[in-house]
């Protein structure tokens, strides 16, 4: 029974772990016995996406990558692998003209389109109603990697410029970008510093993921290939070019870094590409633990898209004639879809963003038979409504629990580019590179400056050796500095906590003093490199 089935959404029922270990197999149960018995009545697979297969809910996290032509991203997978996979072909001229899957497997190996697609245990079934032409050029490469146990990459063709773009790939490229952009957990858009023009195709292709603007990361490739400011200048036109094309109200991240392994060829912004990739590896690295939240967010969404579909669909029945005139009134009906969309959003209290793209609305029904239109059913209704309002709010307790065990199925990501160099390493990244002066010196970095912090603490005359607080409160406030700052300072510069600073502790406060000028953050705790010579066990 469905009280039973549903045991594990109680909060109090004892059995709820046994029930039930994840929030993926929560969502599947959901969709199964309560969204998709809806979207079959009003037919919402023919007009908007397939139904949701069982690998849907239980897939790694998916990362799409988009770019024209020679932007890197295949050396892109290349550098987060740190290894080849089958089917690689890097160069300049358009080279990867497959969409091409890379996954982990214990075998190298190459599964074409037509095999993957009727494979259960991938995602990638519904992709089957692309065609051959599709097919033909679509691929999964298996490769031995560590990365790959936690993520799945999809290259894709480049996006042609100019006259190439109008030769007929034989399937629609928008379409299966689209697929995939409602599916995946982050889809990077790579950009070369050397060409920013956005082709009418990839400007189509960017318009197609319209909906999906949080999942979109831009990567500003190849930058070391410019100087300074011909890179401000740059980044610059990629904004304005962004902004004609990616609708939203908020700037959107641009990582800007030459991600290949070789030499950089202007290296004045060494430390912003390192700072750069750092952020964007943080980012990747956040999608194991939010793939549940992902997936969750989009069967809401989702949701709430076939329930306006029903009320859209349903208000059509309603006016249909039940003998005579049928086709004159679907035709009547569809050049009305405007008016239609307003009554169901007065009457269901639905906003405008909610509503189906109008445009391929009207198209899906030109091909629909209005006479197998259902009227609304309230209880599907409902149904679903409880779902969204009792279920979900439950399987999203659950979902913090999950992310505390670094998600369960997948982990963090680790392997390739994804392993960083420990902190005894000299070549390890530091966010604070100031404050890491001198930690491989054998001397303490701040001798170096002892001759002008000394005479100054003799100036200022100490007593036994130790200036007061009252002392050195007057010099360090010469540095302009707020005073929450200076008691942090003092608070670390004070090694043996006795209210006075002895040379030692002086010459302490003013190098960090000296460092926070230079725009280093100051630490919580003083590193070990740092501690005064005098006050080392």
């Amino acid at each position: 029974t469905n009280s039973a089935m549903f045991s594990f959404l109680h909060k109090n029922d004892s059995k709820e772990a046994d029930t039930f270990t994840t929030v993926a197999n929560g969502l599947k149960r959901i969709y199964k016995t309560k969204l998709l018995p809806l979207e079959e009545v009003y037919k919402f697979h023919d007009f908007h996406s397939p139904a949701l297969e069982d690998a849907d809910f239980h897939s790694k996290p998916i990362i799409l990558l988009v770019g024209q032509y020679s932007t890197g991203k295949t050396t892109f997978i290349r550098y987060l692998l740190e290894s080849d996979f089958p089917g690689i072909h890097i160069g300049p001229e358009p080279t990867t003209d497959k969409f091409i899957a890379v996954m982990h497997d214990e075998t190298e190996g190459v599964v074409p389109g037509n095999a993957l697609v009727v494979d259960p245990q991938h995602p990638f079934r519904p992709l089957s109603r692309f065609g051959n032409a599709f097919l033909n050029r679509f691929q999964c490469s298996t490769v031995r990697n560590e990365v790959l146990k936690s993520i799945t990459i999809v290259d894709t063709p480049g996006i042609l410029s100019g006259e190439k773009q109008r030769v007929d790939r034989g399937y629609s490229m928008n379409e299966v970008i689209e697929w995939f952009s409602a599916r995946v957990d982050r889809i990077v858009l790579l950009f070369d510093a050397h060409k920013l023009d956005i082709s009418d195709e990839f400007k189509a292709v960017i318009e197609s993921m319209k909906g999906y603007e949080d999942k979109i990361r831009i990567v500003l490739n190849k930058s070391d290939m410019v100087d300074s400011q011909q890179l401000m200048r740059v980044y610059g036109a990629l904004m304005w070019s962004l902004g004609k094309v990616l609708y939203t109200p908020e700037v959107a991240r641009v990582y800007i870094g030459s991600f290949w392994n070789e030499p950089l060829k202007f290296d004045t912004n060494k430390r912003l590409f390192e700072l750069e990739s750092q952020d964007l590896f943080r980012d990747l690295q956040s999608l194991p633990r939010n793939a549940t939240l992902r997936k969750l967010n989009d069967l809401i969404k989702r949701a709430r898209l076939a329930k306006t579909h029903a009320y859209i669909i349903a208000a059509l029945q309603k006016q249909m004639p039940s003998m005579f005139g049928k086709d004159s009134k679907k035709k009547q009906l569809i050049k009305d879809l405007p008016q239609v969309y307003a009554t169901v959003a007065r009457e269901h209290n639905i906003s405008q963003g909610d509503l189906p793209n109008l445009q391929r609305m009207q198209q899906a029904l030109e091909e629909a038979d209005f006479t197998k239109f259902q009227p609304l059913r309230e209880r599907l209704v409902a149904t679903v409504d409880g779902m969204l309002s009792e279920d979900i709010a439950k399987l999203m307790q659950m979902i913090p629990q999950e992310s505390t065990n670094q998600s369960k199925d997948w982990g963090v990501i680790a392997g390739g580019a994804f392993v960083q160099a420990t902190a005894d390493n000299p070549f390890a990244f530091s966010d604070n590179p100031g404050l890491s002066d001198g930690k491989f010196e054998h001397d303490w970095v701040v001798n170096k400056f002892r001759a002008e912090f000394d005479a100054q603490f003799y100036s200022l005359g100490p007593v036994d050796g130790r200036l007061t607080g009252a002392q050195a409160k007057d010099e360090m406030t010469r540095s302009k500095l707020p005073f929450q700052q200076l008691g942090k300072i003092w608070k670390l510069a004070d090694y043996d906590q006795d209210g006075m600073l002895n040379i030692e502790e002086f010459a302490l406060a003013k190098y960090l003093i000296q460092l926070r000028l230079d725009g280093h953050e100051l630490p919580g705790t003083l590193p070990e490199h740092l501690v005064p010579p005098g006050s080392r066990h």
